[in-house]
């Protein structure tokens, strides 16, 4: 046995590692001969591109419109396809838990993402609004804002990530509550060619992807993208469950995962066509929703897809107009093994369409405007909840809803050093009794002197209650949880002041003050007058908190991100901090190249303080640290790189939902990750 064979055995016992081993060399060998040297171009001009070129990029999901980071009327942050390599983020929740603010909760289902010292465990982080190239992706059923392996785009297709914290319902409406998040994807001039990546990890991970895009010599562009991901996952312990009737409390290969995903993207001429497909399925090793413990059976099965047309032209001079159409499928299946009855089944699905046209007028001398509709058809809603042997329904329902929505903006330039922006957006929603909403926001920025910039922010958001918070219930058999279809929409105001500070080229620094109310507020809670689970609006909530955050770059390439958010979101009756609001958060992110510039090391590194389950119990904080090391030099056209995540093997926990019989769910020890991309 070689050295190498037994050093693999002794970090990563077993045979996980020899079939992935085996498709990175037989890649590599195909790599060799590979004609393409984009990959190692394009990572040497990020690396010498200076600050300011990083710092003051235009973003367009402020506002609608392409405007400079210093000109947006929120505390935008930009995170691109370079750091999304060079830290080894594997799914859109790493990328976004490394920005101030923000931080993860997982409970071995699903990633939700919290954002200043709000995070309700299993809601599916319905309080963000998830766009792709402008997009909204919030299906209808659950509100879901996808951030693990059931989004439905591969990070390799990631150009950017635009979030912009705090309400933008004054001009995207329902769910753009905490923030939006616009994911922007590459084109296909950004690939020019064929491109294959492979990757292999712990608990026999695995992942492939193939890619090809191309621009011809008349503008047209066209990506397409093919995706297949595999994890065997670990047996994981339970405490909880420790009886020899449920194996000591040891949930044996049920934490497993599987996803797929297609996606397309051409361009011509004024026209854009955009479709994604992703399925992901996934093994439920917690026993959540009183099922039996350790039983294989239990599983649930996520898929979503859309077609998006768009269409861009200049009506005039000076007038842009901007239109979509798109129609978009959900769908989710819940298999739960009840103790006693047997199979319990979900079945959900959501088809809507819609469009939304918008126009950016700048005739006037000082003012940017900016007017839309839009409108969605959620043509079909259905849930369904079944039980066999016998065969008993607790659940039918189809239902459907439109909104429509009508948003106007105004960037009027005061004078040179000062900007007004004004927005308002209403909207009329059929789902609820209360179909009106009108929320507004502003933003005015004072450039104090040419380097430090000052933003005095208000703004009004709301959210509807989504499909499954109003109807769902399981009372055929094992009852669990019941409807509520008289939910009222959430609702939250915001004042913020924002200074940005630039020393030199080379250094920028951000500070927010920020205090948000926020009223009826959806929450799974249990009944006490009959222990079931049931939505309810929960009176007021307060949050308040600073964020500062520097970054830095040095002329060897070397580039620092770094953040300190402390926040305090608490109840207004009880006085109590929220369940899973962390009142510290802060984050390093830096990277280096090293070994002749041949090699580029990103080491991250983040605390969490210690949080409150809804038990009253606390968890303890934490510390984590990821080492990411990459190159795109070794060979032609060949990209690689290695990522050892939680480095120091720390135990930490996540708070999780009342449907759970633990208060909080331990979370993964070190793992490691190898990944091999090939250009042709």
């Amino acid at each position: 046995m070689s050295a190498v064979n037994v050093a693999l055995k002794t970090l990563w016992p077993g045979t996980v590692w020899r079939r992935p081993v085996a498709c990175v060399a037989v890649l590599l060998a195909l790599c060799g001969s590979a004609m393409g040297g984009n990959s190692a171009k394009r990572l040497d001009e990020l690396t010498a591109m200076p600050l300011e070129n990083l710092l003051n990029v235009e973003v367009q999901s402020a506002s609608k419109y392409t405007q400079n980071l210093s000109e947006a009327p929120s505390a935008v942050s930009v995170i691109t396809s370079h750091e999304i390599k060079t830290f080894g983020w594997r799914t859109l929740g790493e990328i976004l838990a490394s920005l101030p603010g923000t931080h993860l909760t997982n409970d071995r289902g699903y990633t939700y993402l919290g954002a200043r010292g709000f995070l309700r465990s299993g809601d599916y982080s319905p309080r963000f609004l998830l766009l792709i190239d402008g997009h909204r992706v919030n299906d209808p059923l659950y509100d879901q804002a996808a951030m693990g392996q059931e989004f439905m785009l591969d990070v390799d297709l990631i150009d950017r990530v635009e979030y912009v914290p705090g309400p933008g319902a004054s001009i995207y409406g329902s769910n753009a509550f905490f923030g939006v998040i616009n994911v922007i994807t590459k084109r296909g001039k950004d690939l020019n060619g064929a491109q294959a990546s492979v990757e292999a990890g712990s608990a026999g991970m695995r992942k492939g992807r193939a890619s090809v895009g191309q621009q011809w010599d008349n503008g047209a562009e066209l990506l397409l993208s093919a995706t297949s991901y595999r994890k065997d996952g670990k047996d994981l312990y339970f405490p909880e469950f420790n009886s020899p009737g449920n194996n000591n409390g040891i949930a044996r290969g049920l934490d497993w995962e599987r996803a797929q995903s297609v996606f397309a993207k051409g361009a011509a001429g004024p026209f854009t066509l955009m479709m994604a497909y992703n399925e992901r399925k996934k093994g439920m090793p917690t026993a959540s929703y009183d099922q039996a413990f350790n039983d294989p059976r239990s599983q649930t099965v996520d898929t979503g897809s859309f077609i998006n047309l768009g269409y861009r032209t200049a009506l005039a001079s000076k007038t842009d107009l901007t239109a979509q159409v798109y129609y978009s499928h959900y769908g989710f299946r819940g298999n739960y093994v009840d103790s006693q009855s047997g199979l319990d089944y979900d079945r959900s699905s959501a088809n809507w369409w819609g469009g939304e046209a918008k126009v950016v007028n700048t005739d006037i001398a000082g003012h940017k405007l900016v007017g839309g509709v839009e409108y969605q058809n959620n043509a079909s809603i259905r849930q369904r909840n079944y039980s066999i042997n016998p065969l008993t329904e607790s659940l039918n329902l189809h239902v459907s809803n439109t909104r429509i929505g009508i948003y106007a903006q105004d960037e009027w330039t005061l004078r040179p050093d000062l900007l007004l922006s004004l927005g308002a957006r209403y909207d009329h929603n059929t789902a609820l009794a209360d179909k009106n909403n009108l929320n507004p926001r502003l933003g005015l920025i004072y450039k104090l002197t040419p380097a430090t910039t000052a933003k005095l922010l208000y703004g009004k958001s709301y959210r509807v209650p989504n499909t499954y918070e109003l109807n769902y219930q399981d009372l055929a058999t094992e009852a669990t949880q019941k409807a509520n279809p008289n939910l009222k929409p959430e609702r939250i105001q915001t004042s913020e002041l924002v200074l940005e500070h630039q020393w030199s080229a080379n250094r920028r620094l951000r500070l927010s003050a920020y205090y948000n109310r926020v009223r009826d507020m959806v929450v799974l809670t249990t009944d006490p007058a009959d222990g079931l689970l049931v939505n309810r609006n929960i009176g007021r909530a307060t949050a308040k908190g600073l964020e500062a955050e520097l970054q830095q770059a040095w002329n060897d390439g070397t580039r620092l991100r770094t953040s300190v958010s402390w926040q305090r979101a608490k109840d207004d009756v009880t006085g109590e901090i929220l369940a899973n609001a962390p009142r510290l958060l802060a984050k390093l992110n830096l990277s280096t190249p090293f070994y002749q510039n041949l090699w580029r090391a990103g080491l991250e590194v983040q605390h969490v303080a210690s949080r409150t389950t809804l038990q009253n119990n606390r968890v303890g904080g934490y510390t984590l640290a990821n080492l990411t090391l990459s190159s795109a030099k070794l060979i032609k056209g060949v990209e690689v790189s290695a990522s050892l995540y939680n480095l120091l093997n720390r135990r930490y926990a996540d708070p999780v939902g009342p449907e759970f019989l633990q208060s909080a769910l331990q979370q993964d020890g070190r793992s490691f990750r190898v990944k091999l991309t090939c250009n042709f």
